[in-house]
C-alpha cells in the first residue's frame, strides 16, 4: 500500500519518528536553559533514587541524576555519535569505492580483500576492540563505530561502480580523452551517491544499538554523560537489588525512553 505521491505509509512513520528525535535532541538545551529539565550531568544535587515527583517527573538515579534528564539529554549523544561516526566513514569509503570499481586490477582485488576481512567481523565485537584501544568519549564511540561501516559504504559504492563504468556515457567519456578523476566526479560519482543515504538510514539505527552496547559495556562516553545504555545498565542492576520498580519503569530500561 502506498500513500499518494508514491510513499508508503511506512516511510513516513520512519521520517515522522526521525525527525521527532531530532527536534527533541535539538529542543533539549533550550529546555535546559529555560529551567524544564534538570542537569542530566549534577551528581549529588537531588535525592538519591527519588520517587516521581512534579520536581522530577521521572525520579532520581542512584547519583541523583534526574531520570527524564537523562533520558532526554541520551537523545542528541546518540546523535553526535551517529554523525560524526559518518563524518569520518564516508570521505574514506566512497572515495575508495569509487577509485577501486572504476579502476580494477590488483588494488581493486586488495582493497576488497581487506574489506570483506573487516566485514566478516562481528561489528559489537570489532567496535568493542577499538573501543579498548582508543579509550571512552563521543569521538572514540564515534571512531569505533566508523571502522564498523566504512566496509559497508565501501562494498556498495564498488558493486554500484562496477555497474555504472560500463554504461554508455561512461564509455563515450573515455573515448572523447577525459582524465580517469573527470569521470569518475561527473559521471560515475552521481550515479552512485543515491545508494548511499539508503546504506545511512540503516546503520544510523544500527549505531544507536552498537553505542547502547559499548556504553552498557562501560566503553561508550563517560559515566557522567547521559548515554542510554550506562544507564540501561543501571536499571538492570536495580531489578537484581530489589530497588523501586518505579526506577526500573522510568529508566532507559522502559520503552518510555
Amino acid at each position: 500500500m502506498k500513500m499518494q505521491g508514491g510513499r508508503s505509509p511506512w516511510q513516513v512513520w520512519g521520517w515522522a519518528i526521525t525527525a521527532g528525535f531530532a527536534v527533541a535532541a535539538l529542543a533539549f538545551p533550550w529546555a535546559r536553559q529555560q529551567g524544564w529539565v534538570a542537569d542530566p550531568t549534577t551528581f549529588l544535587d537531588y535525592p538519591i533514587e527519588a520517587p516521581p515527583s512534579w520536581a522530577h517527573w521521572f525520579g532520581t538515579d542512584r547519583q541523583g541524576h534526574d531520570i527524564l534528564a537523562r533520558c532526554w539529554g541520551a537523545i542528541g549523544v546518540a546523535w553526535q555519535v551517529v554523525l560524526a561516526a559518518t563524518a569520518i566513514a564516508l570521505p574514506i569509503a566512497v572515495p575508495l569505492g569509487l577509485w577501486a570499481g572504476n579502476r580494477g586490477g590488483v588494488w581493486d582485488r586488495m582493497l576488497t580483500l581487506a574489506m570483506d576481512a573487516l566485514y566478516a567481523l562481528p561489528g559489537l565485537l570489532l567496535s568493542i576492540a577499538i573501543a579498548f584501544a582508543v579509550g571512552t568519549g563521543v569521538w572514540n564511540a564515534a571512531i569505533a563505530l566508523s571502522v564498523i561501516y566504512i566496509p559497508q559504504y565501501f562494498r556498495v559504492v564498488r558493486n554500484q561502480t562496477l555497474s555504472v563504468r560500463n554504461e554508455g556515457y561512461v564509455e563515450a567519456a573515455r573515448t572523447v580523452g577525459l582524465p580517469p578523476w573527470a569521470i569518475l566526479t561527473r559521471y560515475i560519482a552521481p550515479n552512485v551517491w543515491p545508494n548511499v543515504p539508503v546504506l545511512l538510514a540503516f546503520n544510523a539505527a544500527d549505531a544507536v544499538l552498537t553505542l547502547a552496547g559499548l556504553g552498557f559495556l562501560g566503553l561508550g562516553v563517560p559515566p557522567a554523560v547521559p548515554e542510554w545504555g550506562h544507564d540501561l545498565k543501571q536499571a538492570l542492576e536495580t531489578i537484581a537489588a530489589g530497588e523501586p520498580l518505579w526506577w526500573t519503569a522510568f529508566s532507559p530500561a522502559s520503552p518510555w525512553c
